[in-house]
């Protein structure tokens, strides 16, 4: 219980920094077109909501928990993010399964696994959210625009990965209980 509420108030204040960062890459655009008279930084904006719900399929043992838990910061995500209720929803409950499925045969230990780790799955949210805006989207021409964002993401949020990873392993190690000589571990 502990565990599940400290990487709920974890992604909620990732949720915030991130909704706030392309504030700053935002900026950091504005001055790149004035220098260069190119946009070079389209789409760069990090999830750094995805390497939390990836870390916990790898380590959550109980799915439904995880489901749950990658349900409600989907949820806060889609109300963050002004995106139609449901999208990041959906992904952060897939994204966490599919982690979940592949989490006995991964173990992002080093850093370029992590990075990899990260990349992969931003690769696979933004296929996801691609195909669905493509399904229930009204404008035909958002899927193709946001394909086009898709790998950028995907760079910046593997960039970013390592240090979010590393702070869900802190709450992963701090929430450890690990019985006592006599005791019986609860199953």
């Amino acid at each position: 219980m502990l565990r599940n509420s400290a990487f709920l108030i974890l992604g909620l204040g990732l949720i915030i920094v991130q909704s706030n960062l392309f504030r700053v890459i935002g900026w950091i655009n504005v001055v790149m077109q004035k220098v260069f008279g190119a946009s070079a930084m389209a789409g760069l904006t990090p999830s750094l909501l995805l390497p939390l719900i990836v870390f916990m399929g790898v380590h959550e043992y109980n799915m439904t928990r995880g489901a749950g838990l990658s349900f409600a910061l989907g949820y806060l995500l889609d109300v963050f993010a002004a995106a139609p209720v449901g999208l990041y929803t959906f992904t952060s409950v897939a994204v966490f399964v599919v982690g979940r499925l592949a989490g006995v045969r991964l173990a992002a230990q080093t850093l370029p696994t992590k990075i990899a780790l990260a990349f992969v799955f931003s690769l696979l949210e933004g296929f996801f959210i691609v195909v669905l805006t493509a399904i229930f989207g009204t404008d035909p021409a958002r899927p193709r625009a946001l394909a086009s964002l898709v790998l950028p993401h995907a760079i910046a949020t593997a960039v970013f990965a390592p240090f979010v990873l590393g702070l869900a392993n802190r709450i992963h190690l701090a929430t450890v209980i690990v019985p006592r000589p006599g005791e019986v571990p609860n199953r």
